[in-house]
């Protein structure tokens, strides 16, 4: 029903900035939280950032203040700026979505690999 498609990684040097994006489409579907996970070589998947319907953000501890999710309704896509990265910022970034539709769903993007050089 849902497919989420990421673009905007790369490979940039410490301190510098990129600006990912994931595009939801499909049908029978409406977002509640959607944002983005990583993960990095030789470690577990952890959250990045969450963004709900309301608008309600949420960051882990290790990039705030250098990270900024957003949405675009009109095109369902959301966003995420990110500053000032840093090399341990390496890793595959996903994009997830949940929704309820008598139940809940989880799906996830084929991920963007993000490379921050020293």
């Amino acid at each position: 029903q849902v497919q989420l498609v990421e673009s905007g990684g790369g490979l940039v040097q410490a301190g510098g900035s990129l600006r990912l994006s994931c595009a939801a489409s499909g049908s029978g579907f409406t977002i509640d939280t959607i944002g983005w996970y990583r993960r990095a070589p030789g470690k577990q998947r952890e959250l990045v950032a969450t963004i709900t319907s309301a608008a309600r953000t949420n960051y882990a501890d290790s990039v705030k203040g250098r990270v900024t999710i957003s949405r675009d309704n009109a095109k369902n896509t959301v966003y995420l700026q990110m500053n000032n990265l840093k090399p341990e910022d390496t890793a595959v970034y996903y994009c997830n979505l949940n929704y309820y539709k008598g139940t809940w769903y989880t799906y996830w993007g084929q991920g963007t690999q993000v490379t921050v050089s020293s």
